[in-house]
């Protein structure tokens, strides 16, 4: 290369630095803009998430009595509905038979004890519920579904105040 070829390319490097440099200087400045809104903007959040963090722990209590006792008009109606089902009519008549054989039974024994005779009436048998452990099972899961939507719903006001302006 010749001297001149060397001057040349030390001139373009030079010019295309001070491009470089022009064009480099407002992306830097832009950059520590956004650096400088973000870092107040997780400052405001974090003063916010304090607030309603502080607040949330005062009314604890209350919003768990609140939701605690959000069911007690549900349960009502759940028993009321269920008392109307025809299939649980049958259902608690089907049991209280089993009651009754035991009633036979008890009444029975005491009987031969009163009478001093050997008892040979046997024990009761026990018969298991089957269909209720079915129902408490899916209610139980239809529950945790319906408590885990709920838990979002407070995540999402949480959210939705730090995100606010006021």
């Amino acid at each position: 290369m010749t001297t001149n070829e060397i001057e040349k390319a030390a001139e373009r490097v030079a010019k295309l630095r001070a491009q470089a440099e022009e064009i480099s200087a407002p992306l830097a400045d832009a950059q520590a803009q956004l650096e400088a809104a973000q870092e107040a903007e997780a400052a405001r959040k974090a003063e916010r998430g304090a607030v309603y963090d502080r607040e949330f722990a005062t009314t604890w209590r209350d919003r768990a009595d609140e939701a605690a006792n959000s069911g007690d008009d549900a349960h009502k109606r759940f028993y009321e509905l269920l008392t109307a089902e025809p299939w649980f009519a049958a259902y608690v008549e089907y049991r209280a038979a089993r009651h009754k054989r035991r009633n036979v039974l008890d009444e029975a024994q005491r009987a031969q004890r009163a009478s001093r005779e050997e008892v040979t009436v046997p024990e009761q048998r026990f018969y298991a519920i089957a269909i209720l452990s079915d129902i408490e099972d899916h209610a139980e899961k239809m529950a945790h579904e319906k408590a885990a939507a709920f838990s979002s719903e407070l995540r999402e006001k949480r959210d939705e105040f730090l995100d606010s302006k006021d």
